[in-house]
């Protein structure tokens, strides 16, 4: 398996948005899949979540890294963090 790097941007989203880097690390590794512009991939995957995040209750929420997979290692661009 590849390194995967998260550069500041995707660190900074991550913290924003409340992932941690160990479910953006597996996403990339056990979630689906798709593809994004420029020849990226978003790699979804939905946690069991029940808690509040922002004063509001949510059972799920879905990490979405997005990914440029190099030649030696995997760059996450973004996370993006939904709650439902």
């Amino acid at each position: 398996m590849k390194p995967i790097r998260l550069t500041k941007h995707a660190q900074e989203q991550r913290i924003e948005r409340g992932a941690t880097e160990s479910e953006v690390r597996y996403a990339i590794l056990n979630g689906c899949r798709e593809p994004a512009k420029r020849g990226r991939e978003i790699c979804c995957f939905s946690f069991p979540f029940n808690k509040n995040w922002q004063g509001k209750f949510y059972t799920v929420k879905q990490v979405a890294p997005v990914i440029k997979e190099e030649l030696n290692e995997i760059v996450v661009i973004t996370v993006y963090t939904m709650y439902f």
